[in-house]
């Protein structure tokens, strides 16, 4: 007779074993026709899963965020039963929810086309319309391989081949249709109202290039047709502001076949990135921070005592020279704790923050490379924090509130934060993982901060907070992090003099505010599509005369201003003042400084902003004023422009 206890606090009494279908019918007609699965106990089940003692019980619907994991995870099926219908020797493999959608891999003696994909959508449409019942089953390891060998299908024969003898398997049906999968699904393929096949891609059998090709079509999910429109216009604008075709128009960096996942930047491009850097050099600057540089390449020895070598060598360009191994530094960390050990730490030294600009590389698998936004060299704003055990919180604290203060000079104000715990492989005692985690978790909370807490998903030297942007899209990019680390120091033999007198091995704080300033840049230029505010643009105005008598006033005017340290150009062609406005408001460039008869006369400056606004005639003095108060302000919302009189050009 169990007792189930619902998400209000209402409980219901039963005198017989009921599904999470029953439930929700006892409770309403309405929540019986939306319910997608059930949550019993915390754990995520069928609609048809049969409770029999007391239970807390959620029943999931389209509108939680699991009840879209459910949908997108079932059109996975939807879609491997519409593909095995049009193509019956197409064997399936593997076929998980992603962020936003879902996709699933198949061996196919051939890529599918467009055409393909339009058909395998309209198939799957047909079997909404049939509205299929899902039904769960167990089957032993021997009958599901027995199964799938008279099926033909040899990829589902090893996956279940690797699978512990004696363990009992689930398998979803719908029709004809049969699929090894823990669940849960939908309770019918008539639940979907709203998908969409995006793209086919090759993928290796187990991401192993050794082994088969395989065809991975993606495809997302949404619980309405509205959300399904809404996510396929971010997608249309995230093409539009893809990075590496915005690098390409605004001449910002290439890359290239000879040097794969590193990059060739560009004037335009660089001048970004230097902005970049000295900013942050700047703000590090004011927290007390030393900037030192560490060698490239590094001897094999150093990262076996890291203990690099063992969990990371599979990422590591390796070298030799005189017979000696050397890896090319795939981080800075080891470096920074050799420099700590030049010379006796008291604990009057601490904490001693050390900051690097430093190039590393990263073996990272071809296919994974995505412009900027994954490459095998990059620079972090890197930094370490030797300090004691009491320091860790206030050091923590001091560091959420720069990298607030960043993001905001960048324009994003929606932070997400994670707060990742103790993992089950660790080192270090519980009493340090305590005073780590307590003092990471009091310093999200005094500074009033909301944050997911990821039990079990620290690194296993330390807790760990991840800080995350969302972009104008709704996209969510994990930038900046805080580490806590008891074992490097350790490891590399890092100690200071207590107070007490005793030698103390300090703790180390792995922290990084923007993380790869490539990737950072990629996100920058997607963020604003190219239109860089006045304090990162790489040309803050441009000079534009209406006929050969103004010349001399331009390059008098632009001298002036690239003396006054602003990135300033002059286009003094023969060309209409039309043709030179619209092709430099291509550019982004953010003022257009127009020079005419008049503004000769009168020692004046016609302003145009990119977005086509006329801001009227300035002094030379006055526009300096502006291009300063608008660097100095970064991507906070912008001061007020002087009201002008609107010039005539």
């Amino acid at each position: 007779m169990p007792v189930i206890t619902l998400p209000d606090g209402s409980m219901k009494k039963f005198d017989h074993p009921v599904t999470v279908q029953q439930v929700a019918e006892s409770i309403g007609a309405g929540l019986a026709k939306a319910a997608l699965a059930g949550k019993v106990g915390g754990k995520l089940v069928d609609t048809s899963y049969l409770i029999d003692q007391d239970s807390d019980l959620s029943i999931i619907t389209s509108k939680d965020e699991e009840g879209l994991d459910v949908i997108r995870h079932s059109c996975a099926h939807l879609m491997a039963q519409a593909v095995q219908q049009l193509f019956p020797s197409a064997q399936v493999t593997i076929g998980p929810v992603i962020e936003d959608g879902f996709y699933y891999d198949f061996g196919f003696e051939r890529a599918f086309t467009p055409e393909d994909l339009a058909a395998i959508e309209a198939r799957m449409h047909e079997i909404v319309k049939q509205d299929l019942v899902v039904h769960r089953s167990l089957m032993s390891r021997e009958d599901a391989i027995k199964l799938f060998e008279k099926k033909g299908e040899k990829y589902k024969v090893e996956i279940i081949a690797a699978i512990p003898p004696g363990e009992q398997l689930s398998f979803y049906q719908q029709g004809e249709f049969i699929d090894l999968c823990r669940g849960p699904h939908v309770p019918s393929t008539g639940k979907f109202k709203a998908f969409k096949l995006l793209k086919v891609a090759g993928a290796y059998w187990r991401g192993d290039s050794n082994n088969a090709m395989l065809q991975r079509i993606y495809g997302t999910a949404w619980a309405d047709q509205k959300s399904l429109d809404a996510y396929l216009h971010r997608l249309e604008e995230a093409e539009k502001r893809d990075h590496r075709k915005l690098a390409k128009k605004f001449d910002l960096f290439h890359m290239q076949d000879e040097a794969p996942g590193m990059v060739f930047w560009h004037p335009n491009g660089w001048s970004i990135y230097r902005v970049l850097e000295d900013y942050v050099r700047a703000k590090l600057a004011t927290r007390g921070y030393q900037e030192i540089r560490t060698p490239q390449v590094v001897g094999r020895t150093l990262w076996e005592k890291s203990g690099h070598w063992d969990k990371f060598r599979q990422n590591m360009f390796m070298l030799e020279a005189d017979e000696v191994p050397f890896a090319v530094k795939p981080m800075n960390c080891p470096c920074h704790v050799q420099v700590y050990n030049q010379g006796i730490k008291s604990y009057r030294d601490l904490p001693l923050r050390l900051a690097e600009f430093g190039c590393c590389h990263r073996y990272e698998p071809s296919g994974a490379l995505h412009g900027l936004m994954r490459v095998r060299s990059f620079v972090q704003d890197d930094a370490h924090i030797f300090c004691t055990e009491e320091q860790i919180q206030a050091e923590v604290a001091d560091f959420i509130k720069l990298v607030f203060e960043m993001y905001a000079d960048f324009g994003f104000n929606e932070v997400l934060i994670r707060l990742s715990t103790r993992p089950d492989e660790r080192v270090g005692s519980d009493l340090m993982w305590d005073k780590a985690e307590n003092a990471l978790e009091l310093a999200l909370k005094q500074a009033n901060l909301d944050y997911k807490l990821c039990p079990k998903e620290g690194a296993f030297y330390g807790p760990k907070i991840e800080f995350s942007l969302k972009d104008c899209l709704g996209r969510v990019w994990q930038c900046g992090t805080i580490q806590v680390d008891f074992s490097m120091p350790e490891r590399l033999e890092a100690t200071y003099i207590a107070e007490d007198g005793s030698k103390q091995t300090p703790v180390m704080l792995h922290r990084a505010a923007l993380g790869s300033l490539e990737r950072f840049i990629g996100i920058l230029i997607e963020e604003t599509a190219g239109s860089f505010p006045v304090w990162l643009a790489p040309i803050q105005a441009v000079v534009l005369n209406i006929t050969d008598a103004q010349r001399p006033r331009c390059v008098e005017l632009t001298s002036f201003l690239q003396k006054q340290g602003f990135r300033v150009l002059e286009d003094l062609r023969n060309e209409k003042i039309g043709f030179k406005i619209r092709e430099h408001t291509i550019q982004r460039v953010p003022y257009l400084l127009v020079i005419g008869d008049r503004e000769v006369d009168n020692q004046t400056i016609s302003v145009r902003t990119r977005e086509g606004e006329d801001l009227g005639s300035f002094t030379q003095d006055e526009f300096v004023e502006l291009l300063n108060s608008q660097i100095n302000n970064r991507w906070r919302s912008e001061p007020l422009v002087p009201q002008k009189k609107p010039a005539t050009v």
